[in-house]
């Protein structure tokens, strides 16, 4: 277990306008505000199109990520996550999990790692910025490469 004391920066509302690219949005809005790291501790959001982990394929190795990704079409979504700076990139790398409920299904839910998405009718989230200590994302070989949070 690794841990830090966040000092908080700045606490943002952002909302996303319909047909916007979520990930493109979210990085203008990093840009447009100077945020480098911090926290999605929620959002809430319609998208049109979806793309999450997963896979219906059988898993050799249970222990090993899913690299392959399920598109979904028309749901309802929360989520949150985080923001860490790549220095190397000079690039915001965001690490957003959702839960989506299929609107024309009964709803039926996904939960997975967040891959790209296109607002339906709206997205709304808080952005909490922290100023310090840096965070950046470490990929760890021994891990199968997983990008983990440092500080």
């Amino acid at each position: 277990m690794h841990a830090a004391e966040l000092t908080m920066g700045r606490i943002f509302a952002v909302r996303f306008d319909h047909g916007e690219d979520f990930f493109t949005s979210l990085a203008a809005f990093c840009e447009d505000h100077g945020v480098r790291q911090g926290f999605i501790p929620m959002f809430i959001a319609g998208l049109r199109r979806i793309e999450l982990v997963g896979t219906c394929e059988r898993v050799t190795d249970p222990e090993a990520p899913v690299w392959s990704s399920v598109y979904l079409e028309s749901v309802e979504a929360i989520g949150g996550g985080t923001l860490a700076y790549d220095a190397e990139a000079d690039a915001v790398v965001p690490h957003i999990h959702v839960s989506v409920g299929l609107k024309h299904q009964s709803a039926t839910a996904h939960t997975s790692h967040l891959l790209s998405a296109e607002v339906q009718f709206l997205t709304e989230m808080y952005v909490v910025e922290v100023a310090g200590p840096t965070m950046s994302r470490v990929r760890l070989a021994d891990l199968y490469g997983v990008p983990q949070l440092s500080f």
